[in-house]
């Protein structure tokens, strides 16, 4: 059975034979990425940021960390739990676990997992695709796909310039770019220096200095953005 929308997820076992099982079942599913398949809990700590995923799905009794461990670093996923134990069910659901799959899994009840965590996921991005503003023109509601990048405004640095994919933009009043960055989505965006911040979908090329944007100036030329020191770290990661 297909799922609606494309999903790319990463998967946690510490058996071998188990996750090139689990793995073997998500690849039978239309729609479904497997992004990176771990067998060590510490590998995904320290891996994951840098990639590009809409789910885990975790087993849970592994050496040095359990998947519990792993649901908390990854709050801000849906999890789906994967174990031979029915005794840890009620922990899981506790901390809002999408689905407690018991082993041996079937493609069904994989498919069943994965349709409620697509329901999550719909139902997230609904919630969180828009946001109101005060702008200088009274308020407006800002759908955060319509951003390219954010500027601090050039006659007052507490309001900020909001350039859209129209062409168009929209001056923010009185907001800072730490409230700014609370309320994007942290996936789509990422501050790049004290002056801007951009949504990841512009990036084209970078280099240690400089990033080259998929937008045109008047003169056709590519619009270039400069990566400030202070954020050159979280910049790479992302996009490593």
């Amino acid at each position: 059975m297909p799922i609606e929308r494309n999903l790319k997820c990463i998967l946690l076992d510490d058996e071998i034979p188990s996750l090139r099982f689990l793995k073997m079942l998500c690849e039978q599913i239309s729609g479904l990425e497997v992004v990176k398949a771990f067998n060590d809990p510490a590998s995904l700590l320290k891996e994951y940021r840098k990639l590009s995923f809409d789910f885990c799905i975790l087993d849970i009794e592994m050496p040095e960390f359990n998947g519990f461990d792993l649901a908390k670093e990854l709050k801000d996923f849906p999890i789906v739990f994967s174990t031979a134990y029915k005794q840890y069910a009620s922990d899981a659901f506790d901390i809002n676990a999408v689905d407690y799959m018991r082993k041996p899994i079937s493609l069904q009840r994989l498919q069943q997992a994965i349709m409620k965590v697509e329901q999550i996921i719909n139902n997230k991005a609904e919630i969180v695709s828009f946001a109101q503003f005060n702008t200088n023109k009274g308020k407006t509601v800002l759908y955060f796909d319509q951003i390219n990048y954010v500027q601090i405004a050039e006659v007052d640095s507490r309001d900020k310039t909001v350039y859209l994919a129209d062409g168009s933009f929209i001056l923010l009043k009185n907001i800072s770019f730490d409230k700014l960055m609370e309320i994007l989505p942290e996936h789509d965006f990422i501050r790049i220096n004290k002056k801007e911040i951009i949504a990841t979908k512009i990036v084209k090329f970078f280099s240690a200095d400089q990033m080259t944007s998929n937008l045109f100036d008047e003169q056709d030329m590519p619009l270039l953005f400069n990566l400030g020191e202070s954020y050159k770290k979280m910049f790479f990661e992302k996009f490593s």
